[in-house]
């Protein structure tokens, strides 16, 4: 229980903005930067304020940014929104997040400038999600002076080893829609309004370029904003890591003991893009650091406003699941390092974790399952009581603890890269927030009306490029928690392939579903090339067997009892991924294809399995500390109504606006 009611930064001011000032870095390139200032009746506050910022490649002056800003100067904070170099009104090139000029020296540039303003009280506190989570990693790099402590939404950790990569293959899926996005509001279509016209109308024939992949230089609009042409071919062509991956804007793994000792907070969700990440991030933070580190993993797609949102995809996790004030959190953990007030955010738990799978086997009014689930606690990861248990895949189609024998016979099929399987869900960005195909939990089955490159309406199980391995219908349920891997025994009659794995939670016929329902949980692929080193290309011997791993997301799930536990296994997943043209050229500049016999192995020599992180204890019951999470609804700061009304009204504001951001680009 609480002892001490958190009063909390009320609203004490007005807003003065102060717009584009031009903060130099220390290769005379100049950033815009805008100041939002306490104020009264319109005239700046004297005295020394805290200082929080977030610096974007999305318009420092979106409105979800003022209305952030003017959330914290109304309250006594400093905000500082900054356009990174490249972007918006700031001078410079843009590379994403690798600029030569990187996003490290930049972020210690703007922090050594604010400390040394008159309002500067010499403590900042950064925030953002995704990009602006990287950019806040990247300056922290830098030990700049007055970094006090970070909030951290849904960011990356490598971003070769997963989010711009993966396995080895290129992430499509975001990254070819972020560029020609990114375009039409970059440097070229700025100066030229026939560059902008004509990216914004090439924009809604942006599926009919995914399937002439891979683009090469000069073929496509986008040869009209070299910026961004220059960063889509150097990104899904650079399969290698090598120094270019490892920037501080998208790497702090080869960095990790450089990074300061501050407190932080991060979240993540199983179908967002950093939930790898956040959790390796954890584990080597709590390693080297002894300021507290606090993480929330919930079930969201990528992105603000869909933390109000019980929906990923077509399944409903319920409303214990929504996040509902996320603003009221940030402010308290901003309130507690930067202004010292006890605000008891670091009463409970180091993680919160959102385990999937406690809900019934129902349709709700919208016809979405409801797939439920309940918030576990831990203060480690792996999370207490896991115990990772291998589950092998034998030839019957059967998956389960039993090491195969000699007298199992492979599986085969064939793998054409000209009929792909379709991204069906995962951790991809949806249409609503900019992407081409909708992230999150989805039935897997074809459904051409609504999914980019899906040619019929059979389950994927019926495909036969899809190997399905499943368990007999549990006896009782199953809980996991963390990591997963695949490893297979396979081989292939082309130099180069790639192999897939999607988990996959498999509900049995029922009145609502008399089908069933087919679940993704997580998925993930390698690319055979890269098989032994991530680092150096290796071509295979074809019909030689080798050895894959395949890091799928991690995922928190229960098994109900009569489910089954099934793995899929195949060659693609488009336009999640990049597809393997088999032919071992160099990547991104085949045109041609060839067909692959690939063949999986489950015999007592070669096998083949999946590793399972199963949670054997029962979970913690316990209150959920009210400082850490409150009631999940924002109202557990000792506030006035109108204070209350002000955050509600807010907090819906912001969900609208992020929408609206993403309205308001496509309609350039």
């Amino acid at each position: 229980m609480i002892t001490n009611k958190y009063m909390g930064s009320h609203i004490q001011y007005d807003v003065v903005l102060k717009k584009n000032i031009m903060v130099p870095m220390r290769d005379g390139i100049k950033l815009a930067t805008d100041i939002y200032l306490p104020a009264i009746s319109g005239k700046i506050v004297e005295g020394e304020f805290p200082t929080v910022i977030e610096r974007t490649p999305y318009d420092n002056a979106s409105p979800r940014l003022v209305d952030t800003a003017k959330f914290y100067a109304s309250r006594g904070y400093v905000a500082v929104m900054q356009d990174v170099r490249g972007r918006g009104e700031s001078e410079g090139d843009w590379l994403y997040l690798l600029n030569e000029k990187d996003e490290s020296l930049d972020g210690f540039d703007t922090l050594s400038w604010i400390v040394d303003q008159k309002w500067s009280d010499g403590k900042i506190g950064t925030m953002g999600l995704s990009y602006t989570g990287a950019t806040q990693h990247a300056l922290a790099l830098a030990n700049p002076p007055g970094l006090t402590t970070q909030f951290i939404l849904d960011s990356g950790y490598n971003y070769h080893t997963h989010t711009v990569r993966s396995g080895g293959a290129f992430c499509s899926g975001i990254f070819v829609p972020y560029a020609f996005r990114m375009a039409r509001d970059g440097k070229e279509a700025q100066v030229n309004p026939n560059v902008r016209k004509n990216l914004i109308e090439c924009f809604p024939d942006l599926k009919d370029w995914m399937n002439r992949l891979p683009i090469l230089k000069g073929e496509s609009p986008l040869s009209q904003a070299p910026t961004y042409e220059n960063m889509l071919l150097t990104m899904a062509s650079k399969g290698k890591y090598d120094e270019f991956w490892k920037n501080p804007g998208a790497n702090i793994e080869e960095y990790i003991d450089d990074y300061p000792d501050i407190p932080i907070f991060m979240l993540t969700s199983w179908y967002g893009h950093h939930v790898w990440a956040t959790t390796t991030k954890l584990i080597e933070f709590k390693k080297r650091f002894k300021s507290p580190i606090k993480i929330i993993i919930g079930t969201w797609l990528h992105g603000y406003e869909t933390l109000l949102d019980p929906y990923s995809g077509e399944v409903n996790f319920g409303q214990d699941s929504i996040l509902h004030n996320i603003e009221d959190l940030r402010l308290r953990w901003f309130d507690q390092f930067l202004k010292e007030i006890d605000t008891n955010v670091l009463e409970g738990p180091t993680a919160k974790i959102f385990v999937m799978g406690t809900g019934k086997t129902k349709r709700d009014v919208t016809g979405a399952l409801i797939h439920g689930g309940y918030w576990r606690n831990s203060d480690m990861w792996p999370i207490d009581g896991t115990n990772f248990e291998r589950y092998y895949l034998h030839s019957n189609g059967l998956l389960n603890t039993i090491k195969p024998d000699s007298q199992e016979s492979p599986t085969e099929f064939t793998f054409d890269p000209n009929n792909p399987v379709p991204t069906l869900g995962g951790c991809i960005q949806t249409p609503k927030v900019g992407g081409i195909v909708s992230g999150g939990a989805f039935d897997q089955k074809g459904r051409p009306d609504k999914f980019f490159m899906c040619k019929d309406d059979l389950p994927f199980a019926e495909r036969e490029d899809v190997m399905v391995f499943e368990t007999e219908p549990l006896q009782e349920s199953i809980e996991i928690v963390g990591n997963i891997t695949v490893s297979l025994s396979a081989s292939s009659s082309a130099k180069d392939t790639d192999f897939t794995a999607k988990l996959i939670d498999k509900y049995p016929p029922s009145e609502d579903f008399p089908k069933g329902f087919a679940m993704n949980l997580c998925d993930g692929i390698i690319r055979a090339r890269f098989r032994n080193d991530r680092s150096k290309e290796e071509l295979m011997v074809p019909d030689q067997i080798y050895k894959f791993e395949i890091n799928l997301q991690a995922t928190g799930n229960v098994f109900k009892k009569g489910h089954r536990i099934r793995l899929d296994i195949s060659s693609s997943n488009f336009p999640q991924f990049d597809v393997n043209p088999n032919t071992g050229d160099p990547l991104w500049s085949s045109k041609s294809t060839m067909s692959a016999q690939q063949t999986i192995y489950h015999d007592d020599k070669n096998i083949s399995f999946i590793t399972l992180p199963i949670i054997k204890q029962s979970p913690d019951q316990k209150q959920i500390p009210e400082l850490f999470f409150g009631d999940n609804s924002g109202r557990h700061t000792e506030k006035t109504p109108e204070e209350q009304k002000e955050i509600d009204e807010h907090n819906e504001r912001m969900s609208k606006l992020y929408e609206d951001e993403w309205k308001r680009l496509d309609n350039l």
